[in-house]
């Protein structure tokens, strides 16, 4: 299955700047999902990070990898905008080169174990078939709360 970023839209509460995904080019309900970031000189954290060096921030790269696995998982949810995936934890994150303008992100992320709420997940993004970034996490579903009145 792929989806384009109006697709992803549909199933992400995240927006602009915030979205870090593109396109889905794989998708295997309940197993693995396959996601592209393009990473351009108009990203705004490029500004600041670094001046003359520009260098995509690691928990960018990070959350880029956890948004494609919340969408997999949203895929399966039947009531999903009425819940939040939360990231709750990391383990053996690795960064194996730095991802700069004019890269590619290929995101795959497969899921380990998915019990109830919590499901645990591989993630690996690379650029131009190396590795970049590696971890694992840990989701947690949560009821999105009804915004208050005004």
């Amino acid at each position: 299955m792929q989806l384009d970023i109006n697709q992803i839209q549909k199933y992400l509460p995240h927006r602009y700047p915030f979205l870090l995904i593109d396109k889905v080019v794989e998708m295997e309900r309940y197993k693995r999902i396959v996601a592209i970031k393009s990473v351009t000189i108009n990203e705004g954290f490029f500004q600041g990070h670094f001046p003359g060096k520009p260098v995509m921030p690691g928990v960018l790269i990070l959350e880029s990898m956890a948004q494609a696995g919340g969408l997999l998982l949203l895929q399966e949810i039947p009531d999903r905008e009425k819940k939040l995936l939360y990231l709750a934890s990391m383990s053996d994150v690795k960064f194996r080169r730095p991802v700069v303008p004019g890269d590619q992100l290929r995101i795959e992320v497969n899921i380990l174990t998915w019990k109830g709420d919590l499901c645990k997940i591989d993630a690996k993004a690379f650029v131009d078939g190396n590795l970049a970034t590696e971890a694992k996490m840990l989701c947690v579903m949560a009821d999105r709360e009804e915004p208050a009145n005004s």
